[in-house]
This record gives structure tokens, sequence and C-alpha cells, in this order.
């Protein structure tokens, strides 16, 4: 077995040594994340399992690239020997962070990635014991999955301390990737998860529906498994979460209709159906799409004697905020502002952490009259 293929050779005579590897790198949030790291002066070593996917990166940015699949071990590992961080971007998660965190532990490198599904984050919560024994971090959701609303969660934590409720929810305004696209067909069961005293339950998918100010007026929404039922309860241990997104009536509707179909969903005859479809769309949106696009997450706690506090963040387009809030904390990271084992990103770094990101701005809306009036007393 030899070492992976390199694309473009590293002139190291004008380059810096690489730091990070970003894994899956000529998908479309991973090229953003290429783009934005070499903005703030990185050199990445790029990487994926396709060669003629990832020559045009190389040149473009003037990158040493490697191709290799997760299953070369021995590429694998050779490759992260030269780095001290993996910011892995190729999903969906579920079939290939296992591969890279073990690679990891077995190297002693720190790994990061983009995922926002909640398996993920529950699997890579098991590891935390194995990366403190070897020192490493292993820090997934760096991505608008999961920081600004992990954030938002830590934030109404703080406000709240005694919360024993927990409810978060957003409204992407933009089109989503075709990986996202993908990952969203793979996890459609026809099942929804919450957390209940402290554990996740299943509910049936589109089990909620609640209307939500997420600071534009009131919008239909609806619960989904976001990443946050798991991420949250870390960051907060707060026991009861839930997490919507806005939705119009027919989503909710085909989500519902969902429920008797989990098992055709999950068919390989489907998914195959489900995936051409979506490779038939665009990559993902374009630059001026992403310009005119915007995130606006909401949250609220509430505690057993009824008091709540309600806070917003506005934030710049999902893809956009990914790729900055990702090399935000990989710099973090690599300037030695990181701690062993598994954390989520607000647990690691507070609730602060995404005003750090520019065009973020959050607002606290204040208690009522009747709740000032009790913290009075």
């Amino acid at each position: 077995m030899t070492i992976a293929r390199t694309v473009k050779p590293l002139d190291r005579a004008s380059d810096p040594l690489p730091r990070i590897l970003v894994y899956g790198a000529y998908g479309y949030t991973g090229q953003l994340i290429v783009e934005e790291a070499v903005a703030c002066g990185s050199r990445p070593l790029i990487a994926g399992r396709d060669a003629a996917k990832l020559e045009p990166l190389a040149e473009r940015f003037d990158l040493e690239a490697l191709a290799f699949s997760l299953d070369d071990t021995e590429a694998l590992d050779q490759a992260l020997a030269r780095v001290e961080l993996v910011l892995h971007c190729a999903g969906p998660f579920q079939e290939t962070f296992e591969p890279m965190i073990d690679a990891c532990l077995r190297t002693g490198v720190h790994y990061l990635d983009i995922t926002g599904e909640w398996q993920v984050f529950a699997a890579a919560a098991r590891s935390d014991a194995a990366a403190r024994d070897r020192g490493i971090l292993v820090l997934p959701g760096v991505g608008f999955d999961v920081v600004p609303s992990d954030c938002l969660a830590a934030h109404l934590a703080r406000r709240l301390p005694d919360a024993n409720q927990l409810s978060l929810g957003f409204q992407a305004i933009g089109r989503p990737s075709r990986g996202t696209a993908r990952t969203a067909a793979r996890g459609a069961d026809g099942r929804g998860r919450v957390r209940r005293g402290g554990e996740l339950q299943v509910v049936p998918a589109g089990w909620r529906t609640r209307s939500i100010d997420f600071g534009e007026g009131e919008r239909l929404a609806v619960t989904i498994p976001w990443g946050d039922i798991v991420t949250a309860w870390y960051t907060t241990s707060i026991p009861d979460i839930e997490v919507y997104m806005a939705a119009a009536p027919p989503m909710v509707k085909a989500m519902r209709r969902s429920r008797w179909l989990g098992r055709l969903l999950q068919t390989s005859f489907v998914q195959r159906r489900l995936r051409r479809r979506i490779d038939r769309r665009a990559p993902g949106p374009t630059a001026d799409q992403r310009e005119r696009g915007k995130s606006l997450l909401w949250g609220e706690v509430r505690n057993r004697h009824g008091e709540t506090r309600v806070s917003r963040l506005r934030a710049p387009e999902g893809y956009t905020l990914t790729a900055r809030t990702a090399v935000l904390i990989a710099q973090r990271v690599l300037a030695g502002d990181w701690a062993a084992g598994f954390h989520t990103p607000a647990g690691l770094y507070g609730p602060d952490l995404i005003l750090e990101v520019a065009g973020v701005h959050r607002q606290d809306e204040e208690a009522s009259e009747v709740e000032a009036l009790q913290e009075e007393e």
C-alpha cells in the first residue's frame, strides 16, 4: 500500500508547513472552508477520495492535495501524521466520522467536523475518555450545525441558570447544498427525536409545531432531530430540549406523511432514487445568493416556576457562517486554546464565541413584568 497520491507538490521553499488537513475539501462546504482558511493566512493540506476533483481546488489556491479513501488506513494515518488538526467535511458523517476519529486517536491529531447529525454527536461523545487519554480534542459541529445554536443555548442558560426546558429554532434563508440534502434524505425514517428528562426520546416526524418569531415576524415551525438535542444537553445540562425549524405547511404535512413511509424511505431503491434526484441539483447557493441570505435563530428557556427568557441571533447565510466558524475554531485550537476530550463549541469556548464572527448580532427579549416582580421578591 502506498501513500496517497500527491496531486500538487508543496513548494516548501515558499510555503509554510500545513497544520490543518481539510478532508472532503472539494465538496461544496469544504471549498468554502478552504477559501476562508487561505484568506485567513492558512495553508491547509486538502484531501478527499477523488484526485480529479481535488486538482482544480489545489491549483486555484496553490495547495498540496492528497487523494485517498478513509478505508485506506495507512494513507490516512500518514496524512494525519503531517498535521495537528483535521477539519472533516465529508458527509454524510454517519458514514465517515468513525474512521476519521479512530485515525485521529491513533495519530494524536485533533478532530473537528461540520456535522449536524445527532447520531454523530452522540457517538463522538463516547470517545471522550479515549480522547482524554490520547491528549486530543474531539469537537464535532463547528459550522452552522451547531455553533450558533449551541452558543444561544449556553447564553440562555446563563440568563436563567435554573432552567429545565430549552427550545431552540432556526430559519435558514437560502438554498441547501447537495450534501445537506443527501444527509437529510439518508436520515429520513419517519421519526424525530427530542430530549426528555436528560434522555433522548423517539417521537413521530413533524411531532410538534408552534409559531415562532425569529426576528422578522411569526413563522410556523416544526420539531426536527437537530444536533442540539445532544450538544445542548452537554453544554447546558438542561434535561428537556426541543429543536424547531421554520417550515411551510406543505413541508409539515410531508414530514407527517413520512411517519407511514419510514421503512420504505430507508430502502436502497428509494435512497438511490432520492440521491439521483438530489445530484441533478446545483451544488449549492451561488456567492450572490449567500450574500443575500441570512440565518435567524431563536431560543427560549423556562424554569419550574414558569419564568422564561428568550434570545435571538441574526447571522450570515448558513454556509458562509460555517466557513467562518470552522476556521475561527481551527485557529483557536492551533493557537493552543483547547482541552482534551469531547467538547461542544459553546461548552469549550463559551456562549459569546459566536459574537466573534463578523455579521452576527444577538438580541435578548426582556423578561415579562410578572417575572420581573418575582425576581424582585
